[in-house]
């Protein structure tokens, strides 16, 4: 397997490393810095004797450096600075997203398209109608991170090994994100016989204000680790054909009442990509928020298709 990364920033690399780690396959990293994916796949190369994987790695300022490449995980887009939401990201990664799914359908047509970068659910819609694929073959991580989030938070709380914790998060990757409550468990146990509602809400607000916290706290970035880990999981389950059941950013077509829009929902993550979304049944409240969710997704991407229309207006 060839996988592509479009962004050797942080999340990027990290994601390449943590790839590589796994040996889901050979890896070229892309980045318009001249030098700066050269650089770290060298020195990525250079630990595989130490950490003992075969994974090739290599750099390129070039896009047809991805070439024939079965995966493009795509971070390429303006971090996320103190104060910002994914939104304030719309104007210039939005043109990122467009011209690298232009980008992957010319020289990887047979690709599929990962989207990390903010705002992730927007830029998902830009990449599928950018690149004409096929839905399966379009889609993003979110839902895992913050599921891991949520999960991590939850461990924290009760005092157990998160391993022993099952929690899915759905909806757009933002402030209106959806902890399932219903779906979280500890060792089977539902999560509500252990916390009350009071600490469960404070461990929800801080799930959705988790890329804010570490974004306040570094000051001069945004989270990389829990992100690249999500992504070599998802990678894992395409080059495997886990079919795992993962909360991943798909385009819905009428499942839980939400038309033409990205959104995070469970999906059975395999060779084919996204090969199933799973109807599963929430409770009136989780419906309605994952609905209210999708619609500012939904928003912005119209948004987006008013800047292009005002663009070709004025040129």
């Amino acid at each position: 397997m060839k996988i592509g990364v479009v962004g050797a920033g942080q999340v990027g690399a990290t994601a390449a490393l943590m790839m590589a780690q796994k040996e889901l396959g050979d890896i070229v990293l892309v980045d318009i810095v001249e030098g700066m994916p050269q650089g770290k796949s060298l020195d990525m190369a250079e630990a595989a004797p130490v950490e003992l994987y075969d994974s090739k790695l290599c750099g390129s300022n070039e896009m047809c450096a991805l070439e024939g490449a079965d995966v493009v995980v795509v971070t390429s887009g303006v971090p996320r600075k103190p104060g910002m939401t994914r939104e304030d990201l719309l104007g210039i990664n939005a043109k990122i997203a467009d011209s690298v799914g232009k980008d992957i359908a010319k020289y990887a047509p047979d690709s599929m398209i990962l989207m990390v970068a903010n705002p992730l659910d927007v830029l998902c819609q830009i990449a599928f109608e950018a690149s004409g694929f096929p839905k399966n073959r379009v889609f993003g991580q979110a839902g895992i991170l913050d599921s891991a989030r949520f999960r991590c938070f939850i461990g924290e709380e009760v005092g157990v090994s998160i391993a022993d914790i099952q929690a899915m998060v759905l909806g757009g990757h933002g402030d209106a994100m959806v902890p399932l409550i219903s779906y979280t468990t500890v060792a089977g146990i539902p999560v509500e016989q252990l916390l009350p509602k009071a600490k469960l809400d404070k461990i929800v607000q801080r799930t959705r204000d988790g890329g804010a916290e570490i974004v306040k706290l570094l000051k001069t970035g945004s989270a990389y680790y829990a992100p690249g880990a999500a992504v070599a999981q998802m990678v894992d389950a395409i080059v495997k054909d886990k079919k795992r059941i993962l909360p991943c950013s798909a385009l819905c077509e009428g499942e839980f009442g939400i038309k033409g829009t990205y959104a995070g929902v469970p999906v059975k993550l395999g060779a084919g990509g996204v090969e199933q979304i799973l109807k599963i049944k929430l409770t009136p409240e989780e419906k309605k928020a994952l609905k209210d969710s999708a619609a500012i997704v939904q928003k912005n991407v119209d948004l987006w298709h008013e800047m292009q229309a005002k663009s070709c207006c004025c040129s």
